[in-house]
């Protein structure tokens, strides 16, 4: 499964309106679900807060993977927004947040989140982020994602 298979193109955010942590929440819960119609909004959004409030989804400088359990649906379902002007998240370095991955993840084995987290580590290890950072738009990002599997 490769990255641009959880992020569809729609639910790429190349300009996050957003300025903080519940805000950007919001703004991409409503681009997955946007997709995703089955994903009801309202408990995708409670899914997202309700893992973060439990630990913060900060993994790297600059970069978030808020996630949730959606039960009763198969899949994983993501959006990716990028800011510019960064994110006041609540970072354990307490720098703002220009990347998120955000993640809902269905009744579908544990062993394929992880994968899921280990290739956006991957992308995020390998330069993946700078190449995003340089992208033209949600095509141009898009498939930057292909090339993570």
């Amino acid at each position: 499964m490769l990255l641009s298979d959880i992020f569809d193109k729609q639910a790429i955010k190349p300009n996050l309106e957003s300025t903080t942590r519940d805000e950007v929440f919001s703004e991409l819960v409503q681009a997955v679900t946007a997709v995703h119609p089955a994903l009801d909004r309202d408990i995708s959004l409670r899914a997202i807060q309700e893992r973060e409030n439990k630990l913060n989804t900060s993994v790297a400088p600059g970069v978030a993977v808020p996630h949730g359990y959606y039960p009763g649906t198969d899949g994983i379902f993501g959006a990716f927004g990028f800011s510019k002007s960064g994110i006041a998240y609540g970072a354990l370095d307490e720098k703002p947040v220009h990347c998120v991955f955000l993640i809902i993840m269905g009744d579908a084995p544990r062993e394929k989140h992880l994968r899921v987290l280990n290739r956006i580590m991957s992308l995020i290890n390998s330069g993946g982020l700078e190449l995003l950072r340089n992208a033209g738009g949600p095509d141009e990002m898009h498939r930057i994602f292909s090339r993570f599997h």
